[in-house]
C-alpha cells in the first residue's frame, strides 16, 4: 500500500480524519463501490493519512465545483500517490487553456463516421468471441471477453499489432492500479520504448491511425514535438487498454448475480440504453485527484497549496442527494434521472465516452442474444481491485448448454 504519513498537517481538523486506504478497501471483494460509499456516512470532505495524505470529496455538489475550478484545483497531478508521471500525460495533466489544442487533436477519432467503423469492429469481435465461448458453457469473462473486445478496437485505432496485447495488458494493469510509483514509472518507460519506432515512423510517414494524426498535429501554431507525441500516445494506450474492460466486468458480475435484471434485459433489448447508463452510474471506475494551486478556503476547510484532493467517481453516482435509491440498479429509471460523473466534466470530459457506451451496448446486444442466462461459478475465485481505477480482475461465469 502507499505511504501513510505520521504527522497530520495543521490545516486538517481532527473530526475530518478517516482511516481510509483506497488501495485496500474493506469489503471490496463483495462490492468495491459500496466500500467507497461508506464515506457518505461522514463529512462531505474528509482527509486520510494514507498514500501520502490527501483529502477526499464524497458528494456530487463538490465534484461539480472542483472538476471545473482549474484556478484552484489543478489537473497537473491527477493520481495518488502524487507523482511526476502525471505532468507528462497529455492532455490530461494540463489545465485550460493549455489543454485545448492537445485535446483537439484527438477529437476526429471520435466523430460519428469514425465511431461507426469502430463499432463495427467491436460487433465483429464480440460475435467471433461469443461463437467460440458459448458452446463451452463457461468462461473466465475478463480474459476471454472483457479485455479482448475493447482492446481489439483500440489497437485498431492506433494500428498496433493485436498480438502485442499479451504484454501491453499487464503494463496497463500496473499503470492504472499499482500503488508503487517506481513500478508505474518503469512501465511508462517500457511503453515509451515500445512506442518509439512507431512514433518515429508515423511522424515521418503518417497513416490514418490516431498516432499518425497526433504526430502531424500542431500546438498553438507550431508542430507538435516528439516528447508531446509520446505523452499523448502513452496516455491513450494506458487509458484505452483498461477502462471499458473494467466496466464490462462489473456489469457482467452484476447480471450474473441478479437473475431478475438479467432476464429483464434478455427479453427487452429496448432497455439496453438505460441499462448502460444505469450500470455506469452504479459501478463507477476512476478515482482521480486534483492538486491545490494556492491556499484556498472552501466550505470551512483551509486547503493549502500542494494539497491533493481525490474525486472518486463512484461516489457521485451513489450520492443519495442527487439519485434516488442510488444503491439499487433500476432499468426503469428515466434517463434524465440517472446522474453520474463517470467520464468527468468540463474540458477534461473523456473524449472516448461515446465509444465506451457503444462497446457496452454491443456486449448487451451480442452476448445476451446468444447467452441470455448465466451465473457466477462460485467454485472459482472472484477477484476485484481498487486503486486509481476500480476493476474486476477475475470473473468466472457458467451457463447451461
Amino acid at each position: 500500500m502507499g505511504l501513510k504519513v505520521d504527522v497530520v498537517p495543521d490545516n486538517v481538523p481532527a473530526d475530518l480524519i478517516v482511516d481510509f486506504d483506497f488501495f485496500d478497501l474493506a469489503g471490496k471483494a463483495e462490492d468495491i463501490q459500496l466500500a467507497w460509499a461508506e464515506l457518505h456516512k461522514g463529512p462531505d470532505i474528509v482527509w486520510t493519512p494514507h498514500n501520502g495524505g490527501h483529502w477526499i470529496a464524497t458528494r456530487a455538489a463538490d465534484f461539480d465545483v472542483i472538476q471545473v475550478d482549474h484556478e484552484h484545483f489543478s489537473h497537473q497531478n491527477f493520481n495518488l500517490p502524487r507523482n511526476e508521471i502525471d505532468q507528462h500525460s497529455l492532455p490530461l495533466g494540463l489545465d485550460p487553456p493549455r489543454h485545448a489544442p492537445y485535446r483537439k487533436l484527438l477529437m476526429p477519432t471520435f466523430m460519428p463516421k469514425a465511431l461507426k467503423v469502430l463499432e463495427a469492429v467491436a460487433r465483429d469481435t464480440a460475435r467471433s468471441l461469443i461463437a467460440e465461448i458459448a458452446p463451452r458453457g463457461q468462461c473466465e469473462f475478463i480474459e476471454d471477453f472483457a479485455k479482448i473486445l475493447p482492446i481489439n478496437v483500440f489497437l485498431g485505432m492506433v494500428d498496433l499489432p493485436l498480438e502485442d496485447r499479451a504484454f501491453l495488458l499487464p503494463w496497463a494493469e500496473i499503470a492504472v492500479r499499482s500503488s508503487d510509483i517506481a513500478e508505474r514509472r518503469a512501465v511508462h518507460m517500457k511503453m515509451q520504448e515500445y512506442l518509439a519506432p512507431y512514433i518515429d515512423a508515423r511522424m515521418t510517414n503518417p497513416g490514418e491511425d490516431v498516432i499518425s494524426i497526433i504526430g502531424q498535429g500542431e500546438i498553438d501554431g507550431r508542430p507538435i514535438t516528439r516528447p508531446e507525441v509520446f505523452g499523448m500516445s502513452t496516455l491513450l494506450l494506458f487509458g484505452g487498454l483498461d477502462t471499458v474492460a473494467s466496466q464490462l466486468g462489473f456489469i457482467a458480475h452484476f447480471l450474473a448475480t441478479h437473475p431478475g435484471h438479467l432476464a429483464e434485459l434478455a427479453v427487452n433489448p429496448k432497455l439496453n440504453q438505460v441499462a448502460c447508463e444505469e450500470m455506469i452510474r452504479r459501478f463507477g471506475l476512476p478515482n482521480t485527484a486534483r492538486v491545490l494551486t494556492m491556499d484556498y478556503d472552501y466550505k470551512g476547510i483551509a486547503f493549502k497549496k500542494g494539497d491533493m484532493i481525490q474525486l472518486p467517481k463512484c461516489l457521485y453516482g451513489l450520492d443519495d442527494r442527487i439519485n434516488s435509491a442510488p444503491r439499487d440498479v433500476d432499468f426503469r429509471r428515466k434517463p434524465s434521472a440517472i446522474k453520474h460523473s463517470a467520464f468527468g466534466a468540463g474540458p477534461h470530459t473523456c473524449p472516448g465516452a461515446v465509444l465506451a457506451r457503444r462497446e457496452i451496448m454491443v456486449f448487451f446486444d451480442e452476448w445476451l442474444s446468444v447467452i441470455p442466462s448465466f451465473r457466477v461459478d462460485t467454485s472459482k475465485p472472484l477477484v476485484m481491485a481498487s486503486g486509481p481505477v476500480n476493476g474486476v480482475l477475475e470473473l468466472h461465469l457458467t451457463w447451461d448448454v
